[in-house]
């Protein structure tokens, strides 16, 4: 699984951070996420699958990637799996994007929680999705003690999401 490294940046709670990028294999980006995006936008949510919409930060076309809506606690998460996406950086440079299940389009406000807060989120997280992006965290999975989630906390941005 090729790896980009895009530098380092400044996270959300102001330390320096080497940014991680997993990108996705050929199978992933021209077949998997082309079926999830189909199916959720014919209102078929596989597993909590939306369809984010989000202007690109460079050209501000519209780009479109299959997300997993996580719920905890009645407030929802998106994380990224993959670490810095292009979608991650596209909804920090616009601050929001949309989510769409079938003909139902919720424009939102993502809000990146701090480094020390994402394992509340990373745990049920990976009990519901270990068995697809698992790979992705570096052995940590659901069991795992909360330092070590912690500890890989920094590569998988995670984002409340608020109703515009």
């Amino acid at each position: 699984m090729p790896t980009t490294d895009r530098g380092a940046h400044t996270s959300s709670d102001g330390h320096a951070a080497e940014v991680r990028y997993l990108q996705p294999d050929w199978f992933t980006r021209n077949v998997f996420n082309r079926i999830v995006a189909r199916s959720t936008r014919l209102g078929i949510s596989l597993w909590g699958s939306r369809v984010l919409s989000v202007p690109g930060r460079v050209s501000g076309e519209i780009r479109s990637t299959p997300v997993n809506v996580l719920v905890v606690d009645g407030r929802r998460y998106l994380v990224s799996p993959r670490g810095e996406t292009h979608w991650v950086l596209n909804v920090r440079a616009a601050g929001g994007c949309t989510l769409r299940v079938g003909r139902r389009i919720e424009t939102v406000r993502l809000v990146e929680l701090a480094v020390q807060d994402r394992p509340a989120v990373l745990r049920p997280y990976l009990q519901r999705w270990k068995w697809e992006v698992g790979q992705f965290f570096d052995g940590v999975g659901p069991d795992s003690r909360d330092d070590e989630l912690l500890e890989i906390a920094s590569n998988h941005p995670v984002f409340e999401i608020h109703v515009s």
